[in-house]
């Protein structure tokens, strides 16, 4: 049997050289490169050989060929050559004969002074790489980084030398010898100069350092009465910048504001008032639990503001004065002045009605907050008002939006505040009859309406007006009750306890209702429900449902307002008198007091006699009610 070449078997080194010829059929190599790898990849034996040899002639090769300066210096010798060749043709005339040479000699001094020491330093440097090539291998590795060593030979003020010099010589051919004087003085002052500069920098960062150190950590209590002096004066600063703005201004409406995501009745009706600095400038000695309280501010400060309307600077200094008291006769007020308002805006050229009018009303109502914070029944009547302005239609005149704006007003006020009375006082009329003693606290003219009625209907009763310091309004009450010729008892707070034995019914008014049930009033109303809750005797809250806020408190303390502490002083005689020079004391004042369900009986309100959980209802179904 005769076995032919393909079926003979292969051994692995046949089989190996196979492979290595298909891979070299296949990548084809068309470099030299590519050739000697091959070659190296079939016999490794005589590549290595090859390499070595080559590596050596490569070395004898470098060693006899000419170094990178030296060729530079020899291309910068030839340009300078040319440049000498092209301005000397011009000296063979006899005009420029005189005036070339100078010039000439001092090129050629400077191409001198620039090839030679190139020269040197290629020298040098060829020197050197020969006496390492003997060195033993631990040398040549500290000589491989070449930075190093050219950087120690050649500094960086010589390569600016360097430079500068060859700048010099380019330019002497226009410039003259002066200039390359010049340019030699200017790298010498260079030099002077950046060491001077080295020595005088390092002294700033030394001193800085030093005062750093010197600086003494202040304490924490330090800090923060720097802190509030720093806040105290810019508080003043801004203040004399809005008067200095107001008496710059000029008469007219104010510009539109950019639209805030924040809306102004918010701000207005928030339960986190302005704060106010925790020392004040008189050296007032304000307590921490409440320093949020809006404080007392004088009235003369919101009289002359000229973008202010007249009604409404004037019923701001009513707020302020406290001559406007009571919910609802702020928030008629707070209407009244409004119409007057609308009633005398003009439209600005290329505007709408209702924006540019809502503007204007804005810039008012945050003008009659900063006076006194607005009660909830002012509060709530502007978001009306404002929902009425974006319900006016676009294709009515200015005339006839302004007659739909001001019967708006009027019917509020007849609506919310009117109509409301009558129906509280129906649904009380059933509840007081002959022989009932009816108890009351301060003046509230829902109250004394109530009572009017009853002496039409000529039921036999009569009222304890109780009252309290620093305002005492009960006494309001008992004039304008004894002028309907309603018999009275007047008592002060202190002797709630002695009289309440005597009432069969407590009625009491309210600032606000809140939507937690809570019921916020004059000062002194919580004391007085809880003797009454004590004695058994049933509390009735009368309020209309527009002084129903959306707002939760429990307490006093969260949101109230702080009246002027002078009016607890009640003569010369009194212990608080002077009390500002006195230090660490401060009179509070408080505004309003949170009276708890729990001690409330029943509300009042024109829909219906609720108790007080039911705010939240009445709160959802308003908007249906008509009102």
């Amino acid at each position: 049997m005769v076995l032919t070449s393909e079926q003979v078997p292969q051994t692995d080194a046949q089989t190996l050289k196979s492979k290595q010829k298909k891979q070299r059929q296949r990548n084809r190599p068309r470099n030299k490169r590519n050739r000697l790898e091959n070659s190296h990849l079939t016999n490794p034996e005589t590549s290595t050989t090859d390499s070595a040899s080559a590596m050596s002639g490569k070395q004898d090769g470098m060693a006899s060929e000419k170094t990178r300066d030296q060729i530079m210096a020899e291309r910068e010798a030839k340009k300078m050559a040319k440049q000498a060749k092209k301005q000397n043709k011009p000296v063979t005339q006899a005009t420029s004969t005189t005036s070339a040479t100078p010039a000439t000699k001092i090129i050629t001094e400077v191409e001198h002074t620039t090839i030679t020491t190139k020269l040197t330093t290629t020298t040098t440097t060829k020197v050197q790489e020969k006496s390492d090539s003997v060195v033993p291998k631990p040398a040549q590795s500290t000589l491989v980084n070449g930075k190093d060593a050219e950087a120690g030979e050649k500094t960086r003020e010589q390569i600016k030398a360097e430079r500068e010099a060859k700048k010099a010589a380019k330019k002497a051919g226009k410039g003259g010898a002066a200039k390359i004087e010049a340019a030699t003085q200017q790298l010498a002052d260079l030099k002077v100069a950046e060491k001077a500069s080295e020595t005088v920098n390092a002294v700033p960062v030394a001193t800085n350092a030093d005062q750093e150190k010197k600086k003494p950590a202040l304490s924490k209590a330090e800090r923060r009465a720097i802190q509030e002096a720093q806040r105290a004066a810019k508080a003043q600063g801004q203040v004399k910048k809005s008067q200095a703005i107001g008496k710059s201004a000029p008469l007219g409406p104010p510009k539109e504001p950019k639209r805030e995501s924040v809306s102004p009745t918010k701000t207005a009706t928030s339960s986190s008032p302005t704060k106010c600095p925790a020392s004040t400038p008189n050296g007032e000695c304000r307590v921490k639990l409440f320093n949020h309280l809006v404080c007392a501010k004088e009235y003369s400060q919101f009289i002359n503001d000229p973008l202010i309307h007249p009604s409404i600077a004037r019923l701001g200094v009513q707020y302020a004065k406290r001559t406007v008291v009571g919910s609802n006769a702020r928030c008629i007020a707070f209407l009244h002045a409004l119409r007057q308002v609308v009633h005398d805006f003009e439209t600005p050229a290329k505007k709408e009605f209702g924006r540019s009018l809502d503007t204007v009303v804005k810039y008012h109502v945050d003008h009659l907050h900063k006076c006194r914070p607005l009660a909830v029944s002012v509060s709530n009547a502007y978001k009306q008002f404002k929902n009425q302005l974006t319900q006016l239609p676009a294709d009515i005149p200015e005339t006839e939006l302004k007659e739909l704006l001001s019967h708006f007003i009027d019917t509020y006020i007849e609506n919310q505040i009117g109509k409301a009375a009558q129906a509280i006082s129906g649904f009380l009329q059933e509840k007081i009859t002959d022989g009932d003693v009816l108890l009351t606290f301060a003046c509230s003219s829902l109250i004394q309406f109530i009572c009017e009625e009853a002496k039409r209907r000529q039921v036999a009763f009569r009222v304890i007006v109780v009252d309290s310091r620093p305002g005492c309004e009960g006494q309001e009450m008992l004039r304008r009750l004894h002028a309907h010729g309603i018999p009275c008892t007047y008592v002060l707070i202190n002797a709630v306890g002695y009289v309440m034995a005597e009432a069969t019914k407590v009625l009491l008014g309210a600032h606000a209702l809140l939507a937690n049930g809570y019921v916020m009033a004059r000062t002194g109303t919580a004391q007085v429900a809880l003797v009454a809750n004590a004695h058994n005797v049933p509390v009735l809250v009368c309020c209309e449902t527009h002084k129903f806020s959306e707002r939760f408190q429990t307490d006093a303390i969260v949101y109230n307002e702080l009246s002027d502490p002078n009016q607890l002083v009640r003569g010369d005689k009194c212990q608080l008198n002077n009390w500002s020079a006195k230090g660490k004391l401060m009179p509070l004042n408080l505004s309003y007091d949170i009276t708890p369900p729990e001690l409330v009986s029943a509300v009042v309100t024109e829909v219906a006699i609720l108790p007080c959980t039911s705010v939240p209802v009445i709160l959802r179904i308003k908007p249906d009610i008509g009102y």
